[in-house]
């Protein structure tokens, strides 16, 4: 199941399969290493849900919610 990466809920986890926008933000995003394939892990969100904390690629990372809903997340399945 896809989703935006700020639609997770805590604890869910899952691999990065498109990020979209364009220009400074979309780099930026990329050298953050929200790339395609990464796996990430939704660790906390604000009481709002602004901002969110995952960890991706063996760090933590804090992300704005317009920054986290351009990053297409395939939601991993538990069974």
């Amino acid at each position: 199941m896809k989703k935006k990466l700020n639609e997770m809920s805590l604890g869910e986890s899952g691999i990065v399969c498109q990020v979209t926008g364009e220009g400074k933000v979309r780099r930026r995003l990329f050298d953050m290493g929200l790339t395609p394939g990464a796996n990430v892990f939704l660790r906390k969100a604000a009481p709002l849900g602004d901002p969110i904390e995952i960890t991706v690629r063996n760090y933590e990372l804090t992300l704005r919610k317009t920054e986290a809903e351009l990053v297409i997340v395939n939601i991993k399945e538990d069974k």
